[in-house]
């Protein structure tokens, strides 16, 4: 069984094309303004009819409000979304109820602890995705290129399909796998030339490694 990976933060045509054909199970449309890899909704639906409907467009936002959620969706038809900020319990269910769309969960991890977070969420989403934590001077919540120590997540029992995320390249994803258990992974900053820019090539190969673990 081979791993799946979600590749996020895409915004050029040759990286979708790139995710696609290399057999991507997600692609990732990141809407945060502050992130490199953010897309506008109007660049997003662009790209959008070059994503097959076999493979689930995901809508990245942190703590959207209300308009943003709207307007977004409204151009761009993603499949899921993902939240990946502070959203209380409360908070999720409310977009789980307008929007009707499966959703991917993200917590910030450094310690074991930080996994129970996850209980409240179990009921409301679809899966979980754990990323390394940020450093305390980044304004980002993912995409920082930081990992976390893996072996916390080895005998974890979700509940739920989950995703492991941060700092994971083609030179490390064997060891993420092993070490962490997991049988997806969200890679942003590890397919990229420069900050924000993917490089096809890199989605390729590492898209390559997971179909050979």
């Amino acid at each position: 069984m081979s791993i799946s990976v979600k590749i996020c933060g895409l915004k050029s045509d040759d990286a979708v094309n790139a995710a696609v054909k290399g057999g991507a199970a997600f692609l990732g449309f990141n809407f945060f303004e502050k992130s490199p890899r953010f897309v506008t909704p109007e660049s997003a639906a662009q790209l959008a009819p070059l994503v097959p409907p076999t493979i689930p467009k995901v809508a990245l936002f942190v703590d959207p409000s209300d308009a943003q959620l709207e307007d977004t969706l409204a151009m761009f038809d993603a499949d899921i979304i993902q939240l990946h900020g502070m959203e209380s319990p409360t908070r999720v269910t409310e977009i789980k109820r307008i929007y009707g769309k499966p959703i991917i969960k993200a917590f910030a991890v450094s310690h074991v602890d930080d996994i129970e977070e996850t209980v409240a969420y179990e009921t409301l989403v679809s899966w979980f995705l754990f990323d390394a934590r940020p450093p305390k001077d980044s304004d980002l919540p993912g995409g920082n290129a930081e990992v976390f120590d893996w072996n916390i997540m080895k005998d974890y029992a979700s509940p739920l399909p989950w995703m492991l995320a941060g700092g994971i390249n083609s030179s490390n994803l064997k060891k993420a796998v092993a070490e962490s258990g997991t049988r997806m992974v969200d890679v942003a900053s590890g397919v990229e030339m420069a900050r924000g820019q993917k490089d096809p090539a890199l989605i390729l190969e590492l898209l390559d490694k997971a179909k050979a673990l």
